[in-house]
């Protein structure tokens, strides 16, 4: 079963497919159609079509594995090469919704270790955590780094 967010989000990407091809935008075309190309990949190891969280998560990778090469390229002095793939970035990061602001994971984290009890061995109280914080956050909402950061240091200060 999909959710509308998940079809709002792939309507989404095939609207903007759309316009970008009645414009001639060849950069935007192919950038849209290449992260389509992983959705279908996805929806098709599924079986089923994927939510609004694995198309996110197909979009932030899309733009990592963008911003690393124009980094790998402008480090080869190839500006031309770099400059495509950060207007590729741009392009997609239109579709992706907003990171959960920090204060607010930092606020979901202390109330979850608050509810880890005390006599749980401190190798286990970071899993217990992450279990705990994942079931009230959506994974696609937060970054994953940032979490373990913010945790990290939770347990040291309440260790």
């Amino acid at each position: 079963m999909t959710s509308y967010a998940a079809v709002a989000l792939r309507d989404n990407l095939l609207n903007e497919l759309k316009t970008s091809m009645k414009n001639k935008d060849l950069q935007a075309s192919t950038t849209i159609r290449s992260v389509l190309s992983e959705v279908y990949v996805a929806d098709k190891t599924a079986n089923e079509k994927v939510s609004s969280s694995v198309i996110t998560a197909i979009l932030r990778k899309a733009i990592a594995r963008r911003a690393e090469a124009a980094l790998q390229y402008a480090d080869a002095y190839r500006l031309e090469l770099s400059e495509k793939e950060l207007q590729e970035v741009a392009i997609l990061k239109r579709f992706v919704p907003p990171l959960m602001a920090e204060a607010d994971i930092e606020r979901i984290l202390r109330e979850v270790v608050a509810d880890i009890p005390a006599e749980t061995p401190e190798n286990r109280k970071m899993g217990m955590a992450f279990k705990q914080f994942y079931a009230k956050v959506e994974k696609s909402a937060v970054d994953p780094d940032t979490v373990s950061q913010k945790l990290k240091a939770i347990l040291a200060e309440s260790s």
